[in-house]
């Protein structure tokens, strides 16, 4: 079974284009090391009528939009060989210092898959 890395996160709706710019390069980079798939979304239905809608959880504030990102891998063992070369890659230096969104706010977490396509 696979292994997913899943992110939520609010964006300002002003710095969607420079989030896209930098998850462009980001998907380069994973995909180069081996993630199986890498996948950016930004909200577009986001009150549904049942269950906890992704903005309670995020409390995106005024003029912010809510981003589901996730990155899938052969196992957690491959996650972890990925990520390590990612961070190594030399482009990781034009990375912007400053990101278009909050870090403080982004949730993240590590997935084994139970069921899958």
């Amino acid at each position: 079974m696979s292994y997913v890395d899943g992110f939520l996160l609010p964006v300002p709706k002003k710095n969607l284009k420079s989030y896209r710019k930098m998850a462009a390069v980001g998907k380069k980079l994973w995909m180069k090391y081996g993630a199986l798939a890498y996948m950016e979304c930004v909200g577009d239905d986001l009150n549904p009528k049942y269950g906890l809608p992704f903005p309670k959880v995020v409390k995106p504030k005024p003029g912010e939009t809510v981003v589901f990102s996730f990155i899938v891998y052969k196992s957690k063992a491959h996650r972890n060989q990925v990520n390590a070369k990612v961070m190594k890659d030399p482009s990781m230096k034009s990375m912007p210092t400053e990101m278009p969104f909050d870090m403080q706010r982004m949730c993240f977490g590590g997935f084994k898959a139970i069921v899958e396509a």
